[in-house]
């Protein structure tokens, strides 16, 4: 192999040295079918002199047999690799390739054109800072360049050069490639990329790939290579917001703990204080550890070991943040997705989903709208085909740690994974992290639609009848301390020994998580009951016997929960135990506590209690046994 710098050949080591300092460009070529990408990669390697001989001269035999260009060498077979790609005259998959100049590194990726490989064109962007589209200068800007371009916009590259190819075809005409030139803008006025440049080349030729050509006399600006090596990139790498996912705890022996992943943002370095997501726990690092040794810091892109001064709970999936960084836990978002499968994405079916080094499962709850890749316009969309995309909310089944993906796209994407098939389905961007303090149809996004009950197709009667049941809500209540949780957990045991479906709400569970934010005041007790309601008339729905035990002592907050159910489906049942032998059993110190003044407005202490004037079933724990009150609660409940 010939190479521009003679140390590979006199000095080995001096090269290497000299070639690890330079700084490394990512970029991909994309376009529509046909206009040149893999020869314009071919011609860069070969005109960069990075092609072995042995390489070159397989490459002219393949051409007598695969190529395209009649007699000559057809640098496009360099990475056309597969046999179909070679027999159909396409690229199929995405090619990698390296090669170097002295002022930079590049990796390429030669991405397909055709419409059904779109997926493989992401494939190849989701690593790249820069993107060579490809036009052909007779056929102008095509659906598929469109296509390519808004995927690489959707993924956040920020530099898009336009290769305006086959200039040779077209006589080298200013006036085609200025032509060209205006359609793009006008499609680009919806991008967000903030730097598009245009080069007219011929990669057949060689013209304005590495040098610039005499034949477009009218072009001032750089030639292909000439912009590779000077556009800035090292600015778009987010050094401030440290994210590190982890990937793998690496436990070799009892005395070394570690966490392995790769820097996906900001600067790291020992001493620094740390926070895990989600747990929150903090602690400093204690040293970065790689196979060459340790490093006095990290930066993004490298796959590095951290260990900690603390112990503290980390596994797979987790993020390491800075100490005092704020990053929104949630498991709602909207998105901006695309479709890679043949079958449709459907809303509201079960996927799983990679965030990062997470799994974790979801649903798209909702397609926002669908992007016309030809105009970049807004549609409805009821679910997404191959190769479409469209701004979704997606839900996921727990509360995980998200970026924007403008902010950091290693932490700000994902991939979707069929649960069936085991097959990534489709790519996401996450756009936009949603408020969980109000309901999804109150949230601030774009499709503004009215509030109206979802009909599902199941309905409770298919429910109820397969349960051989009807759902309904028994309602305990009672004072602190009256047995309303030994009796309903007592009558749900018997119901389930008898082949019903059954649910138990109880006071101090729903406390631990539905309701863990509500207090004690009136304003919250209410609130409470109320959020117990509703989730005892969704089990309702679904033909479950649902059994709540809460104090819930106001009449009207017992009264409007009564009022979601249908007449017959809400039982009341009081517990009336004297207040005396409620404070005699006291069984967690409750009253002894409200008597000591420690513990304000406690029900039938120093906050009222209203019974209820119409219930269906009373019982007084103190004058029956559990055993004789639940045979009764039985017979009146079910006969």
């Amino acid at each position: 192999m010939s190479h521009q710098s003679d140390l590979i050949e006199k000095d080995i080591e001096a090269y290497l040295k000299e070639h690890e300092n330079k700084d490394l460009l990512r970029f991909i070529t994309c376009g529509s079918v046909d206009d040149g990408k893999s020869t314009l990669i071919g011609r860069l390697l070969h005109d960069s002199k990075m092609i072995y001989e042995d390489q070159l001269a397989a490459v002219t035999a393949a051409s007598k047999t695969s190529g395209t260009q009649g007699g000559r060498v057809d640098l496009a077979l360099l990475v056309d690799g597969l046999q179909s790609e070679r027999e159909q005259g396409i690229t199929i998959d995405v090619a990698y390739r390296f090669f170097s100049t002295n002022k930079r590194k590049f990796i390429i990726a030669d991405t397909p054109g055709h419409e059904q490989y779109t997926r493989n064109m992401a494939t190849g962007a989701s690593t790249a800072s820069l993107a060579v589209i490809l036009v052909d200068a007779r056929h102008g800007v095509m659906t598929q360049t469109r296509r390519h371009s808004f995927i690489a916009d959707l993924l956040g590259i920020e530099h898009l050069v336009v290769a305006v190819n086959k200039m040779d075809l077209v006589n080298f005409s200013q006036e085609r490639f200025e032509e060209i030139v205006a359609d793009y803008h006008q499609f680009a006025t919806n991008l967000s990329a903030k730097d598009i440049r245009f080069v007219p080349i011929s990669a057949l030729e060689g013209d304005n790939v590495v040098n610039r050509s005499p034949n477009t006399p009218w072009f001032n600006g750089e030639a292909l290579l000439e912009l590779l090596e000077n556009v800035p990139v090292a600015q778009d790498e987010n050094l401030d917001d440290l994210r590190f996912p982890v990937q793998y705890v690496n436990r070799p022996n009892l005395d070394f703990r570690g966490y392995a992943g790769t820097l996906s943002a900001g600067i790291l370095k020992p001493g620094q204080r740390v926070k895990a997501l989600p747990s929150g726990k903090t602690s400093t690092v204690k040293s970065i550890v790689t196979w060459e040794g340790d490093l006095d810091e990290a930066y993004p892109g490298q796959a590095v070991t951290v260990t900690l001064n603390d112990e503290i709970d980390i596994s797979r999936g987790d993020w390491i943040v800075e100490g005092e960084a704020e990053v929104p836990l949630t498991n709602s978002f909207m998105a901006d997705v695309v479709w890679m499968h043949e079958d449709a994405l459907q809303p509201g079916k079960l996927y799983d989903f990679k965030m990062a080094t997470r799994e974790i499962s979801g649903s798209v709850e909702s397609i926002e709208y669908q992007v016309d890749v030809n105009s970049l316009e807004k549609h409805e969309a009821d679910e997404l085909e191959l190769n479409s995309m469209a701004r979704c909310q997606v839900e996921l089944t727990g509360d995980v740690p998200v970026d924007k993906y403008r902010r950091s796209p290693g932490t700000g994407s994902f991939i979707v994974i069929d649960r069936l098939t085991n097959v990534t389905v489709g790519a996401g961007m996450i756009r936009e992290i949603l408020s969980q303090d109000s309901p999804y149809e109150y949230r601030q996004h774009e499709s503004k639609a009215q509030v109206v009950w979802h009909k599902t197709a199941v309905t409770r009667y298919m429910r109820e009848d397969r349960n051989g049941h009807a759902g309904r809500c028994i309602w305990f209540t009672g004072l602190s301390g009256s047995g309303k949780s030994t009796l309903a957990n007592a009558l749900e045991v018997e119901l389930h020994r008898r082949g019903y479906h059954t649910m138990l709400l109880d006071g101090d569970n729903v406390r631990q998580g539905l309701c863990k934010d509500l207090g004690m005041t009136e304003t919250d007790r209410a609130e409470n009951i109320r959020r117990v309601a509703e989730v005892a008339r969704l089990f309702a729905e679904a033909g479950v016997i649902v059994l709540t035990a809460f104090v819930s002592p106001y009449r009207r907050d017992r009264d409007a929960a009564r009022e979601l159910f249908d007449e017959g489906d809400f039982v009341e049942v009081y517990v009336d135990t004297p207040l005396e032998v409620c404070e005699q059993r006291d069984p967690k110190g409750l009253y002894k506590q409200a008597r000591e003044g420690q513990i304000k407005d406690f029900t039938g202490i120093t906050a009222p209690y209203e019974p209820p004037a119409e219930p269906e079933i009373t019982v007084d724990t103190a004058s029956g046994s559990k055993e004789d009150l639940t045979a009764l609660l039985v017979e009146k409940i079910i006969g």
